[in-house]
């Protein structure tokens, strides 16, 4: 029996498709993320799923049984299903301790390890009006999951967070899964947060999902632009250019266009299955540095540790050819 089955969803908002024959499988512990951008109808699947929005077509079934939207229950909602929204709610100027113990159904010993887990034990004897964002980010998470769901959805839970509460985030998700045992299914308008984490990556735009797959995949080898353009900055040498670049090895003129990442351009010595470059910017951007290289009228750009170029220099590049797709 699968663990959760979504089969061929659709709904219309406002006249415009929300979710299109959306079809996919989820199995237990699995790690999906729901990739597309603003509006692309991430936050009305995952209410579909969780009993909260009503399907015009199709099904959703938790572990065999279908799922009643709110059309079909007098209370929304799964039981075996926890959503936490974009909007999470805290009762105003009350101690978190009372907040969490409202909503506690946990042993006394198993609500210590979920606070701990969820990072929030420090901040029990605080009052909500005292908390950042964050911190009532993760209150709110803990208190869904004192119902001891089996399937949590979090909808764009990085954002609107700084660096700091979203690496904190990005931990308390994994220990949900790794030591609260919860499946967890998460939708992000920047996938880049989720490469690290998911399993698999579902890619959706105007609610019909348009790639799916492990993160290394969809990421290396995507189907289109729109797909590329999630995942960061990334090069696309238009078909009528490619003749320049078939002195590298692999490439070959046939009428397409070739993609690449930036880290998949080699700064070589050698003028040997090479193509001559000129720089024409460099960036420092943390924790590598990206230079833009033209190549007779093709502007690349190139990521590395450390450049040592000059703006203006001729360089030699090379192509990891295992990793330049045709589209």
């Amino acid at each position: 029996m699968e663990f959760l089955q979504v089969k061929n969803i659709s709904r219309q908002e406002n006249g415009n498709p929300a979710a299109r024959e959306i079809h996919f499988v989820q199995q237990r512990y699995q790690k999906i993320a729901i990739a597309g951008e603003t509006g692309s109808g991430k936050s009305t699947l995952l209410k579909i799923i969780a009993g909260l929005a009503q399907a015009e077509s199709g099904e959703v079934r938790f572990e065999g049984i279908r799922v009643e939207g709110p059309a079909e229950k007098l209370i929304p909602g799964h039981p075996g299903i926890a959503y936490l929204s974009q909007q999470y709610e805290l009762p105003n100027n009350m101690w978190v301790e009372e907040v969490l113990n409202y909503a506690d159904e946990l042993p006394p010993g198993e609500a210590a390890i979920l606070y701990a887990t969820c990072r929030i034990d420090h901040l029990l004897k605080r009052r909500t009006s005292q908390l950042s964002g964050g911190e009532k980010q993760r209150i709110a998470l803990a208190r869904l999951l004192t119902r001891s769901p089996k399937l949590l959805l979090l909808d764009e839970p990085f954002s609107n967070l700084d660096l700091i509460h979203k690496r904190i985030l990005k931990a308390v998700i994994k220990d949900i899964g790794d030591k609260l045992g919860t499946t967890c299914m998460l939708a992000s308008h920047d996938p880049l947060d989720t490469l690290s984490w998911a399993d698999e990556i579902i890619v959706i735009r105007e609610g019909q999902i348009i790639q799916q797959g492990p993160p290394a995949t969809v990421y290396s080898r995507p189907l289109n632009e729109y797909v590329a353009g999630l995942f960061g900055a990334y090069n696309l040498i238009p078909a009528s250019s490619v003749a320049v670049f078939e002195k590298l090895p692999g490439i070959k003129q046939n009428g397409k266009s070739l993609f690449f990442r930036p880290e998949e351009i080699k700064i070589v010595k050698k003028k040997e299955h090479t193509v001559t470059g000129i720089v024409i910017s460099i960036s420092f951007m943390g924790g590598y540095y990206e230079a833009g290289i033209r190549v007779d009228g093709v502007d690349l750009t190139a990521r590395m540790i450390q450049p040592e170029l000059a703006i203006g220099e001729e360089v030699e590049i090379s192509l990891n050819e295992n990793k330049v797709w045709e589209w």
